[in-house]
């Protein structure tokens, strides 16, 4: 009997979390999709970036211009969806850019 209470009462934590008011229960899960939304875009992007620097590591020149290439549209697209501010982005695209054309 205890255990199905805990068991009812876990599965309904989330509910009781909720404001009464009807605005404020949309806007709860409103930004727990944005949460989701966000989080997969950032390791979309995150993806994106090691696979530019796995590029270098290995040092072949044509794998990371094209890794760099892929990146930097995905990060352009993190930008425009308000994922990442501007600056952040330009600055990640041309420190990506740097280390690609520091390769001999």
């Amino acid at each position: 009997m205890l255990v199905s209470f805990v068991v009812e009462w876990l599965k309904n934590v989330e509910e009781r979390k909720l404001a009464n008011i009807k605005s404020a229960k949309k806007r709860v899960i409103t930004n727990q999709k944005r949460a989701e939304r966000n989080k997969a875009i950032r390791s979309k992007t995150k993806t994106a970036v090691k696979k530019v620097y796995a590029a270098i590591e290995a040092g072949d020149k044509a794998a990371a211009l094209e890794a760099l290439r892929l990146a930097t549209v995905e990060l352009d697209k993190a930008e425009t969806k308000g994922v990442y501010h501007k600056n952040m982005t330009s600055r990640k695209v041309s420190r990506l850019a740097k280390a690609v054309n520091k390769m001999a």
